[in-house]
């Protein structure tokens, strides 16, 4: 399947914004809203701060300090990548973000992206138990429930896959298939040891024809600075 790198839906023209987006690229929350806001013709500026090494700073944004931080042209300070991405669809220059409409492939839409997030959440569990708690005071019975369920998570999202048909040269890549791709590039640079890639081969290929695309290339997995110029975007600067 041949992968379009540029699409209208992902303009690169940067124009003045009042609009934040702050958090990491390395998160995949952050990044997964940081693609979605291109797709949809939003305009922002992305100020990349950590949650743990620039509490403070980020704390003069948003007093919760939780990424992605959103902060619209009002001066509201939104929360919540998902909660974000329906705000961005009201003042969005398309209908990229639109839902279906049909009840089967409203619920075959969701279904996708609410296993994408799932990976999303459990990968990230277990990188900051590695992070933030010392080995001695680690529980395992808990890191092996988060595993279990990280695996079920990408076996659910990858059979799902499997009947979920995709062609990037003709059209951009929907939010679920946005949250898939992150959420497996995640896995495979954070948790490499808890994935098993050649049972997933729907998921890598989906993810290695959107990580070609654009959008994906100018917000990497990295610390670096949206937007990235393509010719560094493969660096993967890893920061939790």
């Amino acid at each position: 399947m041949s992968v379009h790198r540029s699409h209208p839906y992902a303009s690169s023209r940067r124009r003045s914004t009042n609009t934040k987006l702050v958090g990491l690229l390395d998160s995949p929350y952050v990044r997964r809203l940081a693609i979605a806001l291109q797709l949809m013709d939003v305009d922002f500026e992305h100020v990349p701060l950590s949650v743990f090494s620039h509490y403070h700073e980020f704390a003069q944004i948003n007093p919760v300090v939780k990424a992605p931080t959103f902060v619209c042209d009002s001066g509201d300070v939104l929360m919540d990548s998902g909660l974000i991405i329906q705000y961005a669809s009201v003042v969005s220059r398309n209908a990229w973000s639109a839902i279906p409409n049909g009840r089967k492939q409203r619920a075959a839409f969701l279904r996708l992206e609410s296993l994408a997030l799932a990976v999303m959440e459990k990968s990230i569990q277990l990188v900051l138990e590695d992070f933030l708690r010392p080995p001695e005071k680690r529980h395992s019975p808990w890191l092996i429930r988060v595993g279990i369920q990280l695996t079920e998570a990408l076996d659910q999202l990858e059979a799902a896959l499997r009947s979920h048909q995709w062609n990037f040269r003709d059209k951009p890549p929907a939010l679920p298939e946005v949250s898939s791709a992150v959420a497996w590039t995640f896995c495979k640079c954070m948790v490499p040891t808890m994935i098993e890639a050649q049972n997933h081969p729907v998921l890598d290929t989906l993810t290695a024809e959107a990580e070609l695309l654009d959008c994906f290339r100018r917000a990497p997995h990295s610390t670096l600075k949206y937007p990235v110029d393509a010719e560094i975007s493969g660096l993967h600067a890893v920061e939790v």
